[in-house]
């Protein structure tokens, strides 16, 4: 079976799993419920500000409050949910929980999926009987050629959730690879997504001891990666339906259609928002703040709406078209800044305006 294409060089063959048919249009928030995890494989790509800890992540947003993950979901209008770590079931209590909580505040139509590492019946049954919908088991590469010691068939027995595998195409790895993909075949699991090998903070030393290669000065992804998972998908044949997901269709897709569904929910009347999803905005920097909010609203006329201090972040935000015109007659140091429209606020990119 020819591989359906995608965007950015991602593709399937037969269907789609439905969480990565919302992740595609940026309609699924990211819920990391947990960085620890019993597992310790090498190329992990999980952040440093994650990794190994008991951290809580709507998206970008660290989480205090349950009703901190309501809101992030609500803020990128999300019809789902992709709960991570980490993984999950370290953290049981906590994970049925957040499923129950999406669950009951947006309806039985909001998908949530899950990854795990763990293989356990017991915590599976609690898992569905919480409303999840598609479980996406992770065995450990060491795991990949004998893979029926780790009883998955007996801890699936008589679920209903969708159910499959999600492993990393790590180049020289196809036949462990294939071994996934027939095992999933002969359980007959509902897909199998091959993600492409990524390097980060945490696991670059890991992937570059091992002889990998970056594939591009401007890539994160890791040199024959997609070329291993086209050929597992090309010998798997129909047998079971697959999923190749890029490292840019994460970034070029699924992360700007996101910030696309952010931007349009959170922006202000002060602010612009760009193709891409970005946020322009006017920033005035200057030691006394509240007096050069007050100039430009008595001298210059700006309306309150324009204007907002962010005492946080040490800066005046003022709408972009309007610091265009004034910051010539200005006092203080001016700029045009781009943003992520997400909770941290990223900063992209920054033009003096004076």
């Amino acid at each position: 079976m020819r591989p359906i294409p995608m965007e950015s060089s991602s593709c399937y063959t037969k269907r789609l799993s439905r969480g990565c048919r919302l992740c595609r249009k940026g309609a699924k928030m990211v819920l990391l419920v947990t960085g620890r995890c019993g597992e310790s494989c090498y190329y992990c790509p999980l952040s440093e500000a994650k990794k190994g800890k008991d951290v809580v992540y709507a998206d970008e947003l660290l989480v205090s409050r349950d009703e901190d993950i309501i809101l992030e979901a609500e803020a990128i209008g999300a019809r789902g949910t992709g709960i991570t770590g980490g993984d999950p079931l370290m953290a049981m209590e906590r994970t049925v929980r957040y499923i129950r909580l999406l669950k009951e505040r947006f309806g039985p139509g909001h998908h949530v999926h899950l990854y795990t590492a763990t293989v356990d019946r017991q915590k599976f049954l609690e898992l569905q009987e919480a409303g999840l919908d598609e479980l996406r088991i992770h065995p450990p590469i060491e795991h990949w050629p004998h893979l029926e010691r780790l009883g998955i068939a007996e801890a699936l027995e008589g679920s209903i959730m969708k159910v499959g595998f999600e492993v990393p195409a790590i180049p020289g790895e196809l036949e462990g690879l294939l071994s996934v993909c027939r095992h999933a075949a002969d359980l007959g699991l509902d897909f199998v997504n091959l993600n492409e090998l990524e390097v980060s903070e945490t696991n670059c030393q890991a992937l570059l001891g091992r002889g990998f290669r970056v594939s591009s000065d401007v890539s994160s992804a890791m040199q024959g990666s997609m070329e291993i998972a086209l050929q597992a998908m090309e010998e798997m044949g129909d047998e079971v339906p697959m999923h190749f997901c890029s490292s840019s269709f994460k970034d070029r897709v699924q992360l700007r259609e996101r910030l696309k569904r952010r931007a349009k929910r959170v922006a202000r009347p002060m602010d612009l928002v760009t193709s891409e999803g970005m946020v322009l905005l006017g920033i005035v920097e200057t030691d006394d703040l509240p007096a050069a909010a007050k100039l430009l609203e008595d001298r210059h006329d700006v309306p309150p709406d324009l204007l907002y201090l962010d005492e946080s972040r040490d800066r005046l935000e003022v709408a972009p078209w309007v610091l265009e015109d004034l910051a010539a007659l200005l006092p203080f140091r001016c700029y045009l800044v781009e943003e992520y429209p997400t909770a941290d606020r990223l900063e992209v990119e920054r033009q003096p305006l004076n």
